[in-house]
């Protein structure tokens, strides 16, 4: 067995494990051991490179969305590559997780290693003990990229995108000094540009119904707000036209208006776990305190003898919050449970995949593949996709729904692994 490209055959200077077995009845731990080094070495080069492979292909895909959703250029790109990788990994690696167990015992079995090895009294969970090993560190590996990675990275891809509509913005009122947007029903002209200070810049806003805004001042700074979608135009010595509300001159004024080109806002799926804890213990404190203000107005109301209060448009809004408030909280709580329970797919889709591979030994490896991966594509992840919608829904509880993917197919898995060591 050669180091690098080894093989179960015997082959060079190098002797099988089994060989040991055969000569040193006494050696079966050792050549166990040395059987399962080999099995964990091929798997982790087989995943590394079958991920790289995969994971490549989709970054340029994931770029190319990205890029023209947000309007960015060629450096822009450069600049969020490396962090729309760890976004990808957790779809990835649950397949090429799967399709390197299938290519490497698939391989063991087709040389009768595996029949060998329990002639020599070697045990096939011991065989399949590296792979197990790998699908949960890979798990473990999963819920951290999902839990802290991701919402670091969809941070700063959105800081790019930020600087980039910053400096986007900018260019254009350096080269034809004003910049309209009919579309979001406001403009923006200026002097001239010096660095990032707008030198007697005009901004007007039209809104409907209420007036046009009209603000010119001395020297303004843009300031991007990704959170609320919004520029804030930092102004002094402005003077201030807004119908109905404030007119004159100001030392300093600040004037939002909606970004040119809108940033994805922050989704529940960008967040680690303690920040959506966070939001669902806020929605808590939240819904009592609306709860007290709705019993009070209601005991109000009968005490002044006003049945008519009940049925007020303020009344009903309760109602109308608290169910808006649920929502919410039911997407937060699935989040969370839907993380634990597809980073757990690893440790499923190996369970299942390598013994699997094993009892399809003489077919090929792509054939064993899809063989096992195909019900996973339709069984294992629509009933999954279920349970997300059902329990972001409210219907279903989260904390059992979302585990019962991986438990049906851990009873498929269970059956597979009774067959591989009985037969």
């Amino acid at each position: 067995m050669r180091v690098g490209r080894a093989s179960f055959s015997g082959e060079n200077s190098w002797h099988s494990p089994l060989c040991l077995v055969s000569r040193f009845p006494r050696e079966t731990s050792i050549a166990m051991r040395l059987l399962q080094r080999y099995i964990l070495i091929e798997l982790i080069r087989t995943f590394g490179f079958l991920l790289t492979v995969l994971t490549v292909l989709l970054v340029f895909v994931g770029v190319i969305r990205e890029a023209s959703e947000s309007g960015l250029g060629p450096m822009q790109i450069v600049q969020i590559l490396p962090f729309i990788i760890p976004s990808l990994l957790p779809f990835t690696i649950p397949a090429t997780l799967l399709l390197a167990v299938c290519v490497v015992y698939g391989r063991v079995a087709a040389d009768h290693e595996v029949t060998a090895a329990k002639s020599a009294g070697i045990s096939v969970m011991s065989l399949l003990f590296p792979a197990f090993l790998l699908g949960g560190v890979m798990s473990i590996c999963s819920m951290w990229l999902t839990d802290q990675v991701i919402p670091w990275a969809v941070g700063n891809i959105q800081q790019t995108i930020a600087m980039a509509l910053e400096d986007i913005l900018i260019d254009r009122l350096r080269a034809s000094h004003q910049v309209n947007d009919r579309d979001r029903g406001f403009s923006i002209t200026v002097m001239e540009v010096r660095g990032k200070t707008l030198i007697q810049p005009c901004f007007r806003l039209a809104r409907e119904g209420r007036g046009n805004v009209t603000i010119q001042a001395e020297t303004a700074t843009l300031e991007f707000d990704l959170d609320r979608q919004e520029v804030i135009l930092h102004m002094e010595r402005a003077n201030v036209d807004i119908p109905g509300e404030r007119q004159g001159y100001f030392e300093q004024e600040d004037m939002p208006f909606p970004l040119p080109n809108s940033v994805p806002p922050t989704k529940p799926r960008h967040l680690s776990i303690s920040e959506i804890r966070g939001n669902l213990e806020d929605l808590r404190v939240e819904f009592h305190d609306r709860r007290h203000r709705q019993d009070a107005e209601m005991a109000m109301a009968l005490l002044v003898n006003n049945p008519e209060r009940l049925w007020q448009d303020d009344m009903q809004d309760f109602e109308y919050r608290d169910n808006v408030d649920r929502t919410l909280a039911a997407k937060l709580d699935t989040e969370i449970y839907s993380r634990m329970a597809m980073s757990m797919s690893c440790l499923v889709f190996v369970l299942l995949g390598s013994p699997f591979a094993i009892i399809q030994a003489r077919r090929q490896f792509l054939t064993s593949f899809m063989m096992c991966f195909f019900p996973i594509l339709v069984g294992y992840y629509p009933l999954m996709l279920l349970m997300m919608n059902q329990s972001k829904a409210g219907v279903l509880n989260p904390m059992w729904a979302m585990w019962i993917p991986n438990l049906v197919a851990m009873v498929f898995a269970v059956l597979v692994l009774r067959r591989v060591r009985m037969y």
